[in-house]
């Protein structure tokens, strides 16, 4: 499945539909009169957030979503049939954008959130309810309130609860293999992840999200690179992992390059707890390990970890350092304690 994080689309609830102008002509009924009955209501606009979707690629291939009008009202006091809502799925994270992307207009951040973003138009009046003592006879009615659209972006967040960033071939994606049930792609040259990847970690009898995002280089605020639009997928992370390469010219400069551009984002990213890892011990000595650190630390890490992700060496105490930043149960483990009760709750059967 391609992945896709942005994506524009075309919204139009449904009309109302128009009231009946109608009169009863029965031979045996002695006062006949108006009779006829109101529109149905047009179809609203409802975005859904659902669980297993994680990328917007169907809005690709579809941008238009119009849902139906209401019928029109009918004689003998009938109200038109009212249209279903057009319910829109998206994955949790998604936000909602002007067309301008200036303005948020939604964010689904939790499974099953609805939104009624445009409401469908009342159907219209019959001129059976226009009838009173002085007008017995009205032809009068409404045609039904118009439809509301509407050009939107739609933009998606992953939501994750530990990021993973770093400069490209910093082994990123060797980490993630390697603490997870991600299946990244590796390779020996830079921007080996061009999407942002996620995986699930087990540690110590706890589960949590670990998303992977494509490399930073100098620049990449102002487009370098593939630039820093996947950064927006760790904003609402908890903690940031900055794995910083060991075999690199200069690590104390590769990390305050990445730091520079976490700057330049904004969003508050340069503000968030982080782990800084000295990656790809297995390419070093214990003594040039042990000089970089404290060179990362005069640069300003708080402390650093030395690990490798190829062959796991010093990766438990990092993922011990992460935990400690989580809440007592993330959204995987609650997710997975509520399907575990579920399946505890269906009574036994022998078929």
């Amino acid at each position: 499945m391609h992945f896709l994080d942005q994506a524009k689309i075309f919204l139009k609830s449904g009309a109302g539909g128009p009231g009946a102008v109608s009169f009863r002509r029965e031979k045996y009924v002695e006062y006949g009169g108006p009779d006829g009955g109101n529109g149905g209501k047009g179809g609203d606009i409802v975005f859904e957030a659902v669980q297993g979707l994680n990328t917007l690629i169907d809005f690709r291939y579809a941008q238009h979503f119009k849902a139906k009008r209401g019928s029109h009202g009918m004689g003998r006091d009938r109200t038109g049939a009212g249209a279903d809502d057009l319910v829109i799925k998206v994955p949790v994270g998604t936000q909602v954008l002007s067309e301008d992307k200036e303005e948020i207009l939604a964010d689904f951040t939790e499974v099953g959130q609805r939104v009624v973003f445009l409401e469908g138009g009342i159907g219209g009046r019959g001129n059976a309810s226009y009838k009173s003592s002085t007008n017995r006879a009205p032809r009068q009615h409404q045609p039904g309130e118009p439809s509301e659209e509407m050009w939107v972006w739609l933009r998606l967040k992953l939501l994750a609860d530990v990021g993973l960033l770093g400069l490209p071939n910093a082994g990123k994606s060797t980490f993630i293999n390697a603490v997870s049930n991600a299946k990244a792609k590796v390779g020996a040259y830079a921007f080996t992840t061009l999407v942002p990847k996620l995986g699930v970690v087990h540690h110590k009898g706890r589960e949590f999200v670990l998303a992977d995002i494509p490399g930073l280089i100098e620049g990449a605020a102002d487009g370098a690179g593939i630039g820093d639009r996947f950064l927006g997928h760790i904003e609402r992370c908890r903690v940031l992992i900055h794995l910083v390469d060991i075999s690199g010219d200069d690590p104390a400069a590769a990390m305050t390059t990445v730091q520079e551009e976490l700057a330049a984002y904004g969003a508050g990213l340069e503000k968030k707890p982080q782990l800084i890892a000295l990656n790809k011990l297995d390419l070093a000595d214990a003594e040039l390990a042990e000089g970089f650190a404290e060179e990362l630390l005069e640069a300003g890490a708080d402390q650093v970890f030395a690990v490798s992700g190829a062959t796991g060496q010093g990766i438990e105490p990092l993922l011990d350092a992460v935990l400690s930043y989580l809440p007592d149960r993330t959204s995987t483990e609650t997710n997975a304690a509520e399907e575990e009760s579920l399946d505890e709750a269906k009574p036994w059967s022998p078929l």
